[in-house]
């Protein structure tokens, strides 16, 4: 299995980035997807997740930093997952990391999921 993440990049606060996260090796529609970032000097930490898909009645979860600003979707057809980020700030400013879990039910911890990507890095400058 393997997920790999990509779109990250710099940005002035107040931008948008698009992060895209492709897996192959597995059956990805019945997979949690989850994004976590790890700012320098501090812990990781869970951003998004997404159940299945929207047209399967799947289910998206955010922590409360980035609710509003962040949208986790999939696309089950190309095997990828996204993470539209707008209206960035300095504080968003981290490594990002996509995450398969498989289960229904999405997870916060980076424990809990099965596979991870490697990182891709999110600058935002004031």
């Amino acid at each position: 299995v393997q997920l790999q993440a990509s779109g990250g990049g710099s940005v002035q606060a107040g931008g948008s980035l698009r992060l895209s996260c492709v897996a192959s090796g597995l059956t990805f529609s019945t997979y949690v997807m989850g994004w976590f970032r790890q700012a320098p000097g501090k812990e990781r930490e869970f951003v998004a997740g997404t159940s299945r898909g929207v047209w399967s009645g799947g289910t998206t979860y955010y922590a409360d930093s980035v609710k509003g600003r962040f949208t986790i979707s999939r696309d089950n057809r190309l095997n990828t997952a996204y993470l539209q980020m707008n209206s960035l700030t300095p504080e968003d400013t981290a490594a990002y990391y996509c995450a398969a879990k498989a289960s229904t039910r999405i997870a916060t911890i980076w424990d809990d999921y099965d596979y991870w990507g490697e990182g891709t890095l999110v600058t935002v400058s004031s």
